[in-house]
């Protein structure tokens, strides 16, 4: 019993020890490009369309976020640069560019897309492709 008891206390143990690993995924790290916008128009039926930009996110391995673009809409446009931090811990970036700063935009990276969403009222999602 003393043994079982020992094991389970063992793995609890190492199970809680992680490593700090936010601004550390090296998946996520570097530069993804604009694809497709999700805007929907309040009744749930928004559906991602394609859209023609040359808008750049990139995300560095210090913490660090900068885009072709505003970090802060989904707007396709890229012809203004902005930046900001991100954090893995709870997905999210925050610049303090933003009309509406403390604003926390969360992401969300599935393989080779990655997801932002936007603080709207109704869905704002944009969709990246790693480069």
């Amino acid at each position: 019993m003393n043994k079982i008891l020992m094991i389970l206390t063992a793995v609890g143990v190492l199970s809680s020890c992680t490593k700090n690993e936010d601004n550390k995924n090296p998946d996520l790290i570097g530069k993804w490009k604009l694809i497709e916008i999700l805007a929907d128009p309040g009744d749930g039926s928004g559906t991602f369309h394609s859209v023609s930009s040359n808008k750049i996110i990139e995300f560095h391995s210090n913490g660090t976020v900068t885009s072709s673009g505003s970090v802060c809409d989904m707007s396709i446009e890229s012809a203004s640069s902005s930046s900001g931090a991100y954090s893995l811990s709870d997905s999210t970036i925050n610049s303090p560019s933003c009309s509406n700063s403390p604003l926390k935009i969360r992401f969300h990276k599935n393989g080779a897309t990655l997801t932002i969403n936007y603080p709207c009222d109704e869905a704002c999602i944009a969709k990246y492709l790693k480069q």
